[in-house]
């Protein structure tokens, strides 16, 4: 039951800067807390309109917070509250990060349903990269090649 209490104050804290903040005029609806050892130790909104940075979603906000404040990319042992179900590029960030655990409140079909578009990229980081929308095209893979053999011969690299 304490857990489930914990959780429920941690959420509270995440939904709390999706409003305080959306209304302030700093970005979207969307806030995130990350917890170690059960105490909060980084906070995250979304900061996307007033900073003019299209990555600065409420999560990821919160785990540059956290990285710095633990000194470390790795953020294992931790977990993050996020009002909102994450985007693709929040989950993606969330799993490099090493998160051990997601909680959200709203989800991705209500973010949907007020005109924020993750269910677009959803569908289009399902599509095969000939069907997708945004045209890529692989270019110079041999000269590419170069900085990944070094680094798969580097002794001292740091892995991640």
């Amino acid at each position: 039951m304490a857990d489930s209490k914990n959780n429920q104050q941690f959420m509270v804290e995440a939904i709390r800067l999706s409003r305080e903040m959306m209304l302030q005029g700093k970005g979207g609806p969307f806030g995130a807390v990350i917890v170690k050892d059960g105490e909060i130790i980084a906070r995250g909104y979304n900061q996307v309109t007033s900073t003019n940075d299209p990555t600065a979603h409420a999560e990821v906000v919160a785990i540059r917070e956290a990285s710095k404040v633990l000194n470390n990319f790795s953020l294992a042992g931790c977990t993050i509250y996020t009002s909102c179900e994450p985007c693709p590029m929040c989950l993606a960030s969330i799993y490099w990060a090493g998160i051990d655990r997601v909680y959200y409140g709203n989800t991705k079909e209500d973010a949907a349903a007020i005109n924020f578009g993750d269910d677009f990229i959803y569908s289009e980081l399902a599509l095969p990269r000939e069907k997708r929308k945004l045209p890529t095209e692989q270019l110079m893979r041999n000269e590419a090649q170069e900085a990944f053999r070094l680094w798969d011969e580097m002794e001292d690299k740091i892995a991640y």
